[in-house]
């Protein structure tokens, strides 16, 4: 069993700027350098984004998506401040932050529904779980979707991974930086190549943009059968909340004249609050 992860992601320390190498393989169009440097003022930092945790309801009522986008905003926030903190050794700040994110969690209404609903399952309590998987698609559609997904086309399998980077984001600003760990598993019995690539980028604004681009990371490499090839990338967001699809354009290469096919690669979240997990499995 191998799982996918971003165990030695390259390029994503805190608090440094570098250039993300080339074009990011969604084809974004950025030139994505960090906006943060070394001794970067974290205190001014924290006195113009100061906020509390902020309680939300008990059982989650009156919510809709624009407040569970703010949430996720405040979230990212008392998470980026808590990393600043820490980084500054302001130990004082960095307790009352703590305390801030744990009691955000507690009374977060989709971090409280996930967690009801993971109870429910283990105590077998069907009904109750599909009551607050239906209050969690009523107020945060978005996180209902995972941030892995898996598909298999004609044998060519691809698994993503994405994770928020706090230390690429600017909450305070909107600005919201996604890494993403791709795998391709050519599970056929003839040699594949990868020619170019279609995503489909929504925040959770439902703003839908469509990018095309030549291979991937600057190469469009050959898959042998049974071997694999994996890659990471980013993704900036305007917002805390997004998703991701597409389809990477192949052909077989074993027969001159080979007509080209579509590889989809199923939705997946793109989120500060992630999910249950942090790797997947083969």
């Amino acid at each position: 069993m191998h799982a996918l992860s971003f165990k030695g992601f390259p390029d994503l320390n805190v608090g440094r700027e570098r250039s993300w190498p080339g074009r990011l393989s969604g084809g974004f169009g950025y030139h994505c350098t960090g906006t943060r440097k070394d001794g970067w003022n974290c205190r001014d930092f924290r006195r113009n984004c100061r906020i509390v945790a902020c309680s939300s309801g008990a059982n989650g009522e009156n919510q809709s998506p624009s407040s569970f986008l703010s949430r996720s905003q405040t979230y990212a926030l008392l998470k980026q401040q808590l990393q600043v903190a820490a980084k500054s050794e302001d130990y004082k700040e960095a307790a009352r932050l703590r305390d801030s994110l744990r009691l955000f969690e507690e009374e977060e209404p989709v971090l409280r529904l996930r967690r009801l609903i993971k109870e429910a399952v283990a105590d077998e309590r069907f009904e109750d779980a599909a009551r607050y998987r239906d209050e969690l698609k009523e107020i945060a559609p978005h996180s209902l979707l995972k941030c892995s997904s898996d598909a298999t086309t004609v044998g060519i399998r691809v698994q993503v991974r994405s994770v928020y980077i706090e230390g690429r984001s600017q909450p305070s600003k909107g600005q919201f930086f996604f890494a993403y760990r791709i795998r391709i598993t050519n599970n056929s019995d003839r040699p594949v190549q990868l020619l170019r690539r279609h995503w489909i980028i929504t925040d959770a604004n439902g703003r839908v943009e469509h990018v095309w681009g030549v291979g991937v990371i600057g190469e469009q490499p050959v898959i042998l059968p049974r071997t694999g090839f994996e890659y990471s990338s980013a993704c900036p967001l305007s917002t805390p909340n997004g998703r991701m699809e597409g389809d990477f354009e192949m052909k077989h290469i074993d027969k001159v004249g080979s007509q080209t096919f579509n590889v989809a690669i199923a939705p997946f979240s793109l989120s500060t609050l992630g999910d249950e997990s942090d790797t997947f499995e083969m």
